[in-house]
């Protein structure tokens, strides 16, 4: 497979660490400050980039034709125009709020929780996510989707960032030193506590689920999810 790495930062040197090591070439990659190699000659992009550059990116590789993964996040308000551009194009393209394996497993888990504790409304329930200190966006993106698939289920109106309301979901983000990425699902009543927790220990495990949805999506046309990716539907 040969790859096109849009954002060479942590996670655009693993990713390429790991690629290599499968035996694949890059044959492009690109940051804010250069670029190099012929994007053209790529089979699929992985783009981890920037919430402020993420859709131009995705905007090129689908113009040019090429499969796009992206896992950045903070960029979701522009979706709907990669949607469009994907339909328009015949485009091939797969977001996640995080490519690991055991995240996607554990959204999975979240949302049959979620629907065994929606009838039990003396149990309140949050989520807590704590990341390194150089993470732009906050709640993360897996914090959203953890909030998402709860939402389907339980009667609230919303989530709400860093505070408590009755009538929504409260999610509360940390930042510190270089946590790869935690977070926990908690229901609370009066007489006891469920938790449910993921804790990423290296960027290895986003890396090797972003190569994973790459090598599933290169011969594929449309937009998919990582559900499709492991089946999990």
């Amino acid at each position: 497979m040969k790859l096109a790495l849009l954002g060479y930062g942590k996670m655009g040197k693993t990713i390429e660490r790991l690629a290599l090591d499968a035996g694949h070439e890059v044959v492009f990659k690109a940051d804010k400050n250069f670029e190099e190699g012929d994007i053209n000659e790529a089979n699929v992009a992985i783009e981890f980039s920037s919430p402020e550059a993420a859709f131009s990116n995705i905007k090129r590789c689908i113009a040019t034709g090429i499969p796009v993964v992206s896992g950045t996040t903070g960029w979701l308000q522009d979706y709907d125009k990669v949607l469009k551009l994907c339909e328009d194009r015949n485009g091939s393209f797969i977001y996640a709020s995080n490519f690991s394996v055991g995240v996607n497993l554990f959204f999975s888990l979240n949302e049959y929780l979620s629907k065994q504790m929606h009838v039990h409304e003396e149990y309140n329930v949050s989520i807590e996510e704590v990341h390194h200190t150089e993470k732009k966006d906050a709640p993360s993106g897996t914090a959203i989707s953890l909030a998402e698939g709860i939402l389907k289920h339980v009667n609230k109106a919303g989530w709400k960032l860093d505070g408590e309301a009755d009538n929504e979901l409260s999610i509360h983000s940390k930042r510190e030193g270089d946590v790869k990425g935690t977070h926990e699902v908690t229901y609370r009543s009066g007489i006891d506590q469920i938790s449910i927790r993921h804790e990423a220990f290296s960027r290895d495990g986003f890396a090797k689920g972003a190569l994973l949805a790459a090598e599933w999506l290169q011969n594929k046309k449309g937009v998919y999810s990582m559900k499709d990716v492991l089946g999990l539907e």
